[in-house]
């Protein structure tokens, strides 16, 4: 896991559309999507889920919440330092 894979993981939860955070953080949409499946597949977790059936916007699901903890925690070391 990369710190660059934690600060895109933070934009999507806070952005809830990898569309609009790839716009915010100057990616593609594509490139966040194949980092966040590699990020679930490295975890085994599935980090994210639909607000509602069709709906574009992204949830965090528990394991998502708990990491996005972590990753707030992780990134705000490294400022730190």
């Amino acid at each position: 896991m990369e710190f660059r894979t934690l600060r895109y993981f933070i934009a999507i939860a806070d952005a809830g559309s990898i569309t609009t955070a790839a716009d915010i953080l100057h990616v593609t949409q594509p490139t966040l999507s194949v980092q966040m499946k590699e990020l679930e597949e490295e975890l085994g977790k599935k980090l994210f889920s639909r607000a509602k059936k069709g709906a574009r916007r992204l949830e965090l699901t528990d394991e998502g919440l708990i990491l996005r903890k972590r990753a707030e925690e992780i990134l705000d070391i490294i400022r730190k330092t």
